[in-house]
């Protein structure tokens, strides 16, 4: 089983067959975001995906799929679970992420949270790591070396796939995944141990695209049953921040969505330490004292995907388009990323 430090302690996991199987669930190890990607033969290098985070769990015929942030998933993707179920290990902890996918294997952020508005992506999970086999603890190996035992558990499978490694140059493989219009480039260590919940210098990841997550703490109605925009923002501190409205990506179905589960979290009291603003800014992010009462404030409680084109001058998001709700990730850990 997984050695006992850094890991949560010992929990009873529902699986497929709805009975308790007694598992150590491990925090996944983070990634360092950077400017730039380190080049050298010590490194290995793969696709940044645009999905959830999750751990593959077997203890023979039980299966779980677990969030990052210990969520039990395995109802929600039951052909992940049952792919797990192929895999050529009696007892085994699989790190990878839940990715949906188009014919040409393009992945959708936007299909894994709307499934049913997007019939023809299929949902894979993609693996990179292996931290535990048969018995054996392997997060103290190299990466190298839980990758090859990964790569030998795994069959070819159209649920269950091995993410592969990129070959070339930084310069290479960056170009390449820029016109492949991808989210980014991961960088590891190949000697690198496996660290639980640690984000540290031997996992890096680049970011080609401006997104990230954002805290919801308030709206703007639209109408009595819709929303107009959504007020979003990050934590610096114990401080949450406005960073700024949202409306692009909003579709009418998702504005109605949203109210109704933002309806039971509204509070009197404005969540955001620096609003209101003076003035509204150049790009009409801004709240001033007059616009405060016309806000829907609410508990910070939900996390959202958001994609802007940069942060402007006032610290505020311009042209920011919803990208869906991260139910996988903590509000008390959206920071705002370099």
């Amino acid at each position: 089983m997984p050695r006992k430090k850094n890991r949560g302690p010992p929990r009873e996991v529902a699986s497929t067959a709805n009975t308790q199987i007694p598992l150590n669930f491990v925090m996944p190890m983070s990634l360092q975001l950077v400017d730039s990607l380190p080049e050298g033969d010590e490194w290995l290098y793969e696709l940044k995906l645009d999905g959830y985070r999750a751990l593959l769990l077997k203890d023979g015929p039980e299966i779980a799929v677990q969030s990052r942030n210990n969520k039990n998933l395995t109802r929600m993707y039951p052909a992940v679970a049952a792919a797990a179920q192929r895999l050529e290990a009696e007892r085994a902890i699989v790190d990878g992420e839940i990715v949906a996918v188009d014919e040409t294997g393009q992945p959708s952020f936007q299909a894994l949270q709307h499934r049913g508005e997007h019939p023809r992506h299929q949902i894979v999970f993609y693996a990179f790591d292996l931290l535990h086999l048969n018995g054996r603890d392997l997060m103290g190996d190299s990466l190298l070396k839980r990758r090859v035992q990964l790569a030998k558990i795994l069959q070819p499978d159209a649920e269950l796939r091995l993410l592969p490694e990129l070959l070339g140059s930084v310069a290479d493989v960056v170009e390449a995944v820029q016109e492949m219009g991808l989210e980014g480039v991961v960088a590891k260590r190949k000697k690198s141990r496996y660290q639980p919940g640690d984000r540290c210098a031997d996992w890096l990841k680049l970011k080609l695209e401006r997104q990230q997550e954002f805290v919801i703490g308030g709206y703007c109605l639209g109408g009595p049953k819709t929303i107009d925009s959504l007020l979003v923002g990050y934590y610096e501190g114990s401080s949450q921040r406005f960073a700024g409205k949202v409306r692009a990506g909003l579709l009418p179905h998702l504005r109605r969505s949203l109210l109704s589960a933002l309806q039971p979290l509204r509070t009197p009291r404005c969540p955001f330490s620096n609003l209101p603003d003076a003035q509204t800014t150049h790009w009409g992010s801004g709240i001033t004292a007059a616009q405060m009462s016309e806000m829907q404030w609410t508990q910070p409680m939900m996390v959202a995907q958001i994609q802007f084109v940069e942060w402007t001058a006032e610290k505020r998001l311009r042209h920011a388009k919803f990208m869906g709700l991260r139910p996988d990730k903590e509000p008390n850990e959206v920071l705002r990323e370099p």
